[in-house]
């Protein structure tokens, strides 16, 4: 597969194992330090922190978890040592305005819960560590001793499960970071919704149940939610976002790509594959499917109303079939990047984080928006295009089926 990096847009970070969080029983599933890819900010930016939390989506299971152990996502003796950084945590001016100048962490993601989990005992025949909570905490007081004690200005965001972190661990980020910082929360791809598969089966509410269990996760979800709600429910943002009190930014697509895979059409409720086709890409979609798929768009548009109607609130909701659009230049801003009511995602983030301009836009439906990059992915040939206004641009991303299919 191609790899596609543009000096001039990505540059490569290093990797830091957070030693001390060991001792704290803070670890990755393997028992392996946490770690992150941390760039300082310099100038104007010096005490600006942007927490940025990677995605792959969860282990429900012994199984699974058993299955992650061994790669990046369960540990990190098996994370790359440099990553890209590029869209929202780009250095540049350019490509990332707002932004370009703050300390910028990528934190890794080893625990496979969305950082929720904390089970004490580990079973001697697994070795298996759930304690993704504590990660998040021992990171952010790592990042505290490193500077973020000073901090003026404070984000915590996140693609995908990553997303999601950001949206559970919201106030938790705030709580953390100094008295007096500005801090506000913001999320890519991380509004993942319950609603039943094609096979009229509730899928993911099973499969979220299965990872509170799995993780011991219901003691660090918001207690505002737990106190009324079956905990599982309260890994849906729907069900708890709006109790969050800090400012809460969501960007997604309305035809979320890894939702359409995994939530509306996952492989147990197409056992005949005939859906392969339309799931690949939307064009492919027959009437009916295609009126499912509106139908999906509709019910995450009224899932939204679970963020509440405050003004601190913001989202971007374009009719993209994507999945997380600001790590990637090409989403996050350049010429022909996606826009809703003339802006880019970095340029409405940007604008609503410094109180310049509010932002609550849901796009027309598919296929009205012509710039949508859209992520064509074909698991027969492990490989992704970006399909811009019809027309596809490249290749991207060594790895892609493992981002794209973890979420």
């Amino acid at each position: 597969m191609l790899i596609v990096i543009r000096s001039t847009e990505g540059f490569f970070v290093d990797i830091t194992y957070v030693q001390s969080a060991v001792a704290k029983g803070a670890v990755c599933l393997d028992g392996s330090p946490p770690a992150y890819h941390f760039d300082r900010g310099s100038g104007a930016g010096i005490n600006n922190w942007l927490v940025h939390f990677e995605g792959g989506a969860w282990c429900n299971n012994i199984t699974t978890c058993l299955a992650r152990k061994d790669t990046s996502f369960g540990s990190s003796k098996k994370m790359v040592k440099q990553l890209a950084f590029s869209g929202i945590l780009s250095n540049k001016p350019q490509f990332n305005p707002d932004f370009y100048n703050w300390n910028r962490i990528k934190v890794r993601y080893c625990d496979g819960s969305s950082f929720t989990g904390d089970v004490e005992a580990v079973d001697p025949a697994t070795k298996l560590y759930f304690r993704g909570a504590r990660i998040f905490v021992a990171v952010i007081e790592d990042l505290l001793e490193k500077g973020m004690k000073n901090a003026e200005n404070a984000v915590v965001s996140g693609c995908s499960a990553g997303g999601l972190t950001s949206i559970l661990h919201c106030d938790n980020f705030k709580a953390l970071v100094p008295m007096g910082a500005k801090v506000k929360c913001f999320a890519d791809a991380g509004y993942f919704i319950n609603v039943k598969d094609v096979s009229g089966v509730q899928h993911i509410e099973n499969f979220y149940d299965d990872v509170v269990k799995t993780h011991g996760a219901a003691k660090n979800l918001p207690s505002s939610c737990t106190s009324k709600r079956k905990p599982s429910l309260c890994f849906f943002p729907q069900y708890m976002s709006q109790q969050i009190q800090t400012p809460l930014f969501i960007t997604n697509a309305a035809y979320d790509s890894w939702q359409i895979n995994n939530i509306l059409v996952p492989g147990v409720a197409d056992p005949h594959g005939t859906w392969h086709k339309c799931k690949i890409d939307l064009k492919n979609c027959s009437p009916s499917q295609l009126q499912t798929i509106q139908g999906f768009r509709i019910e995450f548009i009224n899932a939204l109303t679970g963020l509440g109607a405050l003004k601190s609130r913001g989202y971007f909701i374009n009719s993209c079939h994507a999945h997380c659009q600001t790590e990637t230049q090409e989403t996050w801003l350049r010429s022909n990047s996606p826009v809703l009511n003339n802006k880019t995602i970095a340029k409405a983030v940007g604008d609503w984080f410094y109180d310049r301009d509010p932002f609550q836009n849901i796009d027309c439906p598919y296929p009205c928006d012509k710039t949508c990059y859209n992520r064509n992915f074909d698991p027969q040939r492990e490989s992704i295009s970006i399909d811009y206004a019809g027309t596809t641009k490249a290749i991207l991303w060594n790895n892609s089926y493992k981002e794209i299919q973890n979420a």
